[in-house]
């Protein structure tokens, strides 16, 4: 979105995209470490969790807990090969990472929490393309719209996700969104899916995007999601493991298919203004 918004170059497009892709890998790990360590007394009397390294003492916190750092490391290593700027909107989403597996102990939304820490690279797209947030409030109000759009759809895909331990969880005492809405999954699930494409078409409606994005992103955005929501069998931990896994592959490929047609879209537009003689140059004045 940043990219078709600021008409960057396509080796910066790419340089950028592997940068986030990498960070997203590493500080993804780093999550899941951070939760393994709190979760290290509960993941045993969770029949899913049971065998992973904590639960089953296989590494022990010390040696978990020197890995995190190492991580945590290697993200901001990462964050620095980025525009200034950059630091000042990643850092503060360590504290969000940091607070999800507490969370899940005192509010059934933990899965909130959880979409705030990983839709937090929505606010550095922007910035790592030279955007000013702050200078240009056009641009802020549609990354504000982008974040809520990656948080809905976050906590669409971990509710599903919390399906999977809802019996063991109830026994242990842990929260989630699944238990909280049991009774109507289905409806919350679809207005999370509602929000998430209404957020999406409000973000792109803000940067004026073209047809190309709406239709593309999310057209294919609403259609996938809705067809995961009809198709999701709740009380069968297989079928939920499916959707959470591959589900999130169909609505995005949808919306990275969308970003790159509306980026060529937008490109190849300016190569034919810039052919355009002076007398068409007039006529559009």
């Amino acid at each position: 979105m940043a990219a078709s918004y600021t008409h960057a170059p396509p080796l910066a497009v790419l340089e950028t995209s592997i940068l986030f892709f990498t960070g997203a890998l590493i500080m993804r790990g780093a999550g899941c470490t951070i939760n393994d360590l709190w979760d290290r007394n509960l993941d045993p009397r969770v029949a899913r969790t049971r065998l992973r390294p904590l639960a089953r003492q296989a590494v022990t916190p010390f040696r978990a807990l020197t890995f995190t750092g190492f991580q945590l490391l290697a993200g901001l290593s990462l964050l620095l090969q980025f525009p200034t700027p950059c630091l000042y909107y990643g850092i503060p989403s360590l504290m969000l990472v940091g607070t999800y597996p507490l969370a899940k102990r005192v509010t059934h939304y933990p899965q909130f929490v959880l979409g705030l820490a990983f839709s937090w690279g929505a606010f550095m797209g922007f910035p790592a393309l030279g955007v000013d947030l702050w200078s240009e409030p056009m641009a802020l109000k549609a990354v504000a719209a982008l974040y809520a759009s990656c948080v809905s759809w976050t906590v669409l895909y971990d509710m599903i996700y919390a399906y999977m331990d809802i019996k063991d969880d109830a026994k242990v005492g842990i929260k989630s969104i699944a238990l909280r809405h049991e009774k109507e999954t289905k409806a919350v699930l679809s207005g999370l899916a509602i929000a998430q494409t209404t957020l999406l078409i409000t973000a792109a409606a803000l940067l004026n995007a073209s047809p190309v994005f709406m239709i593309g992103t999310s057209a294919s955005t609403a259609a996938t999601l809705g067809f995961m929501i009809w198709k999701v069998k709740l009380k069968d931990v297989s079928s939920c493991w499916w959707w959470f896994k591959y589900g999130a592959w169909f609505t995005g490929g949808g919306i990275s298919f969308g970003l790159f047609a509306e980026y060529i879209f937008q490109m190849d537009r300016d190569d034919r203004q810039l052919e355009l003689p002076p007398s068409a140059w007039r006529e559009l004045i």
